[in-house]
This record gives structure tokens, C-alpha cells and sequence, in this order.
């Protein structure tokens, strides 16, 4: 076995090389689209297959037999998303209609799609301006993107097998996915069963109230490109006005389905084997379900008080039913970062964006489909913080952080605090560079504009809360610089920050 010194470049881009050639048979679905709708920028798709997989296998051809270890794992997770986002751009490109035509809105477009951040470029949003296959390749990427392309590639190519664990913990590197099976290959298909069987069971939900009647509008279309987008927590949607285009029912089943898209997805498959406790003895579960229920009762408490009213559903202050739908389902989507919108909460009062924006620092739970800081973590902190008052008062004593009974290692906690800390360094960096960048361009933008973005697509959340980034806005005003700033945010954002920069360390690359 070869001994390692320093990065094995071509093991890692071989490896990057069979993922995008596998990743190239993912365009088979807008072309099956494309057909069934006349044909119309079929050859689109077509060439971006052709294209892609004749990148990935040149690439491959590099390094016929690649032996992966630690070290290439950040190299060909950093890449593969990176590269994904380049060639899942190609359509909009080839298209040419609307904004997403520019290559660095195409870019954004993507990025955004397979880091399931559902921040958008697209203003026009509609089947009079773009193919229904580009719109369901728009939904798809974030369905590949949402459980994790390297999950994926390990789950279905035998060639992951050597080095699948280290490219799953650089994908995730956060406080980690449980091994489920013996075999890692295994435990990736495990967790891409479960987050199958919840697409496929929320997709015939959505069509079956189409068929009873009481969602006119979600036809067979609407239902599969919201199934590829609820659960990967990415918001996408191709209705201009989002999940308010359909009726109360429509958005009442939704929110159940994105509080289970930010579970981790270890805990589902526990309970589809038959053990449903395994979710109330789970620390984070009951933080995250906690918090979702608390900021939702709040919030309802909130607009029910308010005098809101939308010109689409009349009064919201004073409504019960309307109050509560429409926080609760902000909340369970903004928490995770799904980014759905159900109502232009940018017109909501100044006290209930600020508890929205709350929302967008919390996250989803360590191993669902959920972006941001991650539940867990903020679990840690709060553990570690109580340690530190009580030792304070008890010098002597010693009290390890426990989580689900066990003893956290001092070394998690530490990284734990660093990753938070980093995070918020750079979150308020994203607020510097993308304020001064608009005042050099002379874009007139509301300080709520410049924050939501930066902690937007840093948290894979999406839309912001200002008029401009709003879910009923967009980001295509942003000046190009901006936009590849945010395109930095969403990729290093959906990795954790970690895998990117240690790509940019000499300690990395030096023997």
C-alpha cells in the first residue's frame, strides 16, 4: 500500500472524475421531461450529458485505480460540489432565457440549487420565459444536493468503497453521521432509502389532494418538483410566489414534511425499523422540536396581535387559523433552512423579522438535509456553558458535557466553539464585503438586505428578509462581485467551512 506524504492530486480528481460521470445520468430526468412537453430544449439537456460525463471521464482516466485516503477526502468533496454547480449551470446557459443566460447567474442559479440554499437569480420566473424542463432540473438539483452528492456516489458506486468513510466525514464534517451498517457503502444507501421513502410518500400526499380536489393547481408536475425540494430544505419552487400559490391545505401538509427534513435522518430509519422512541430519546430532537414549537407559538402569538393583512388571504391579526399557519410555517423553514414562503413575510413588522432572522442562526439537526450552525452544536454550547457556571460555583467538581448519555470528548466541544465562532466571523465579513460592494455600484440596499444575504446563503437558507431579498425579491440586482461572493458563501456554507479551507492551507499541500 502506497504510503502517504502529501496530497495524491490524481486520486482526487479521479475520484471527482466518476462522480460527475455518474452525476451526468441526472439530466435523463428533464430529458424524459422535455419529451413529455413537446421537446422543447431537449437538445439542451442532451449535450449537457454529453458534456459533463466526457469531463468526468477524462478525469477519471487520470487515475484508473485511485487509492483515496484522508487527505484527498477534502480535495474531491471541495470539487465534486464545486464542479457539480459548473456543469448544472450548462442548461441555463445553453437555454439562454431570462437572467439565469449570464454565466455568473447560471453559476449562482446552480450552486444555489445543489447546496439547497433556494437563493435565486431568477425574476421571471415561469413557464412563458423557461422550459419546464429547465425549471424541473432546477428543482432536481436540490434533491441530489440535499442528502449529499458524496452520500449518493458511495451508496451506488463500488468504486467509493475504498475511502468512502473520510469522503462522508469531510462531506459532513460536523458532529457526524452514525454508522448505521458495518459497511459505509450501507450506511449511505440507509440514509438515501429514508429520504426516498419520505419524497415518494410526501409527493403522493401533494398529488393525492389534487386528485380529492382541494389543491387545484398541484398537478403530477407541481407535486414531484416540490418533492425534490421539501425535503432537501431547499425551497425552490416553480411558482413565482412560492408554496403561497396554493391553498391553506397544501401549506398545512407541507410543514410537517420540512420539520422532518431537519430530523436527522439516522433517527427516521431507527423508526421505520420499528423503534419510534429512538426520536425522543435523541438531545438534539427535542432542542430542535423545542425550538420549532416555541418560535412558532410565538410568532402566531405575534401576527395573531398585528393588524397584517395580504391582499391574497385578507387579514392575518385576528385570525387564528392564518396567524398560525403562517408562522408556524416560516418558522419550520426558516429554522432549517428551507426557505419556502408561504406569504412576503419582507412587509412583516420589524420585532417579527427579528425573530426570523433568529430562526435563520438555529439550523437543522446534524445528519438531515438541513443547513446553517446545526442544532446540535447550540446544544453543546448551552451544555458546556451550564458546565461552566456550575464549576464556577464548584471549583472541585468534575462535570463532563454529556450527549445522550454520553461523554463528549474536550476536543468535539473545542471545535464545536471554533466552528460557531468562524462561522459568525465570517457571516459578518459577507455583511462588510457585500455593503461596500453595493455602494461602489451605487445599489441602494436596507442594512436587513445586506445582513439576511450574508447569513442567507452562508446558512443555505435562501431568501432574506428585506425588499430586495425577500421571498417575493430576488438577488439578481447584486453587482457580479457580490453574486461570486455569495456563490463562495453557499459552497463553503454547505460543506461547514472546513473542507474549503484547509484546500487553502500550505500545511495541506506540503509533504
Amino acid at each position: 500500500m502506497r504510503r502517504r506524504l502529501h496530497v495524491d492530486w490524481r486520486d482526487g480528481l479521479s475520484l471527482v472524475g466518476t462522480i460527475l460521470a455518474a452525476l451526468s445520468l441526472a439530466f435523463v430526468v428533464p430529458i424524459v421531461v422535455a419529451l413529455a412537453y413537446g421537446g422543447e430544449d431537449l437538445w439542451v439537456f442532451v449535450v449537457s450529458m454529453v458534456v459533463t460525463a466526457g469531463f468526468g471521464l477524462s478525469l477519471r482516466r487520470l487515475e484508473p485505480e485511485p487509492d483515496p485516503g484522508a487527505r484527498e477526502a477534502f480535495l474531491v468533496v471541495a470539487l465534486t460540489w464545486l464542479f457539480a454547480a459548473v456543469f448544472g449551470a450548462l442548461p441555463y446557459v445553453l437555454a439562454g432565457n431570462g437572467a439565469v443566460a449570464h454565466p455568473v447567474n447560471a453559476l449562482f442559479e446552480s450552486m444555489s440549487g445543489f447546496t439547497t440554499t433556494g437563493a435565486t437569480v431568477m425574476h421571471d420566473i415561469s413557464f412563458d420565459t423557461h422550459s419546464r424542463a429547465i425549471m424541473m432540473w432546477r428543482q432536481l438539483t436540490q434533491w441530489l444536493g440535499g442528502m449529499g452528492i458524496i452520500v449518493l456516489a458511495v451508496a451506488i458506486l463500488s468504486q467509493m468503497a475504498v475511502g468512502g468513510a473520510q469522503l462522508m466525514e469531510a462531506e459532513t464534517p460536523g458532529p457526524g453521521v452514525s454508522k448505521l451498517t458495518p459497511h459505509i457503502a450501507e450506511t449511505a444507501r440507509v440514509l438515501w432509502l429514508a429520504y426516498l421513502f419520505f419524497t415518494v410518500l410526501y409527493v403522493a400526499l401533494l398529488y393525492g389532494l389534487h386528485l380529492a380536489g382541494y389543491a387545484p393547481n398541484m398537478d403530477l408536475y407541481n407535486a414531484i418538483a416540490h418533492g425534490f425540494t421539501t425535503l432537501p430544505t431547499g425551497g425552490f419552487s416553480p411558482e413565482a410566489r412560492s408554496i403561497e400559490a396554493f391553498s391553506p391545505i397544501v401549506q398545512w401538509l407541507v410543514v410537517p414534511f420540512m420539520f422532518v427534513a431537519g430530523v436527522n435522518f439516522v433517527l427516521w430509519w431507527h423508526v421505520i425499523s420499528g423503534d419510534p422512541w429512538a426520536l425522543l430519546r435523541d438531545n438534539e430532537f427535542r432542542l430542535y422540536l423545542g425550538a420549532v414549537t416555541t418560535l412558532s407559538i410565538v410568532g402566531a402569538a405575534m401576527l395573531f396581535f398585528s393588524a397584517l393583512e395580504t391582499p391574497e388571504t385578507g387579514a392575518i391579526g385576528g385570525n387564528i387559523e392564518r396567524s398560525a399557519r403562517y408562522a408556524t410555517f416560516q418558522i419550520a423553514s426558516l429554522v432549517n433552512s428551507t426557505g419556502y414562503a408561504n406569504a412576503d413575510f419582507a412587509e412583516w413588522s420589524g420585532p417579527m423579522k427579528g425573530l426570523l432572522l433568529f430562526a435563520m442562526f438555529i439550523g437543522g439537526s446534524t445528519g438531515s438535509t438541513g443547513g446553517g450552525i446545526k442544532v446540535l452544536r447550540w446544544l453543546v454550547i448551552l451544555k458546556s456553558l451550564r458546565r461552566e457556571v456550575f464549576t464556577t460555583i464548584h471549583p472541585e467538581a468534575v462535570r463532563p458535557v454529556r450527549m445522550n448519555g454520553q461523554v463528549l470528548d474536550e476536543d468535539a466541544v473545542r471545535g464545536i466553539y471554533a466552528f460557531t465562532l468562524l462561522y459568525l466571523v465570517i457571516f459578518f465579513v459577507g455583511i462588510a464585503l457585500l455593503a461596500v460592494d453595493a455602494a461602489r455600484v451605487g445599489l441602494e440596499l436596507e442594512l436587513i438586505d445586506v445582513v439576511s444575504a450574508s447569513i442567507a446563503t452562508l446558512g443555505n437558507i435562501g431568501p432574506g428578509l428585506g425588499e430586495v431579498t425577500g421571498p417575493m425579491g430576488g438577488y439578481e440586482s447584486f453587482p457580479t462581485s457580490s453574486k461570486l461572493l455569495m456563490i463562495l458563501y453557499m459552497w463553503i456554507g454547505r460543506l461547514e467551512i472546513f473542507p474549503v479551507l484547509v484546500l487553502l492551507t500550505q500545511a495541506y499541500w506540503r509533504s
